[in-house]
């Protein structure tokens, strides 16, 4: 029975190329996005684990978040999509976060940018450290593509979904990204 103070959201698992990923949305968009972890009950838990402001259920994917399942099933795959078009339900999030969230949005596959030009571009210049922690804090991974974001140095430095800087890479090589997954001359 959900609870009676806050609004029902719904979740769904599914496999995909790198293996089983959860999703939960609520009637205005995309809620929380879980990357592979261990196995599917563990991820499982981590999306149906209480939400501050909606009570999340498993349920059918609606005929809209099919879409969406099929669409990063085919991301994780190799067939690129930007994603940036998914509807998200960003009323649970802080001003800052949504700021960040919505630059980091704008990257698309095979391109990155680093912690502070997010900060510069939000109009927080020396903010770096700030919009690596509203990344760890990101929801929605993939989908609001926190991998895509570097360190200065262009180094992997921390990456709070499941499997960390591993999967980041990962992340980075299946859209081809220049400088990750790719032979070197030398």
């Amino acid at each position: 029975m959900p609870h009676p103070d806050r609004p029902l959201a719904s979740a769904a698992l599914f496999d995909t190329a790198i293996g089983t990923c959860a999703i939960a949305w609520s009637p205005a968009g995309v809620l929380r996005f879980a990357l592979p972890d261990g196995d599917p009950e563990t991820t499982r838990s981590y999306i149906l684990r209480k939400h501050r402001t909606f009570e999340i259920r498993e349920a059918a994917p609606t005929p809209e978040i099919a879409t969406v399942i099929e669409k990063i099933r085919a991301h994780l795959a190799g067939d690129l999509d930007d994603l940036d078009w998914i509807p998200l339900d960003t009323s649970p999030l802080n001003d800052f976060d949504r700021a960040v969230y919505t630059v980091a949005r704008a990257i698309h596959p095979g391109h990155t940018l680093s912690y502070g030009d997010i900060a510069n571009r939000i109009g927080a210049p020396g903010g770096a450290q700030a919009v690596g922690q509203s990344l760890g804090r990101n929801p929605i991974p993939l989908i609001v593509p926190c991998h895509r974001v570097l360190a200065a140095d262009h180094a992997l430095h921390g990456f709070s979904a499941p499997g960390g800087i591993t999967t980041k890479q990962r992340l980075l090589e299946i859209e081809r990204t220049p400088g990750f997954g790719e032979p070197t001359l030398f």
